[in-house]
């Protein structure tokens, strides 16, 4: 005689399933963030507006020491200025430090090494983004807080 699995042996073996397949969900999570800001470097560097302003939500609340707040219009013109400066051009390259995605949120502690010429200067801007995966199922920074290292 065949004896099923009891209750709490079915219960275990669904909630081992399920961290595996929340495992694999954070792990894509991070991995869909991860291809955004790359992708978001690259858009930047070739100058493509659009694309750049996009990485950002609608709701954007972001806080750059020295600049206060600022919100996804007025983040969104500055990029617009940076990358139409005749007199300078804007280059990021990123260091991704940590992605830490939970449902529908993620938090990402990174670096970005803006170089600008000329003059020549490099500086590097820690930040904390926090990635909302929106409606239409596409993670944008719904918040952001970033400061020049020393």
């Amino acid at each position: 005689m065949t004896r099923s699995p009891s209750i709490a042996c079915r219960a275990l073996m669904v909630a081992v399933t399920g961290v595996a397949l929340s495992a694999a969900a954070r792990a894509d999570d991070a991995a869909d963030i991860r291809t955004r800001l790359v992708q978001w470097t690259r858009d930047f560097n070739a100058g493509h507006k659009a694309a750049a302003c996009d990485l950002f939500s609608k709701d954007l609340i972001s806080d750059f020491r020295g600049q206060g707040e600022a919100d996804y219009a007025t983040r969104c013109a500055l990029i617009t200025r940076a990358i139409d400066d005749p007199n300078r051009e804007f280059r990021y390259q990123l260091q991704i430090k940590e992605i830490i995605p939970s449902g529908d949120m993620a938090v990402v502690r990174l670096n970005w090494i803006l170089g600008v010429s000329p003059p020549g200067h490099k500086s590097t801007e820690t930040g904390l983004d926090v990635f909302r995966k929106e409606k239409d199922g596409v993670w944008r920074i719904i918040r952001y807080v970033a400061y020049e290292a020393p």
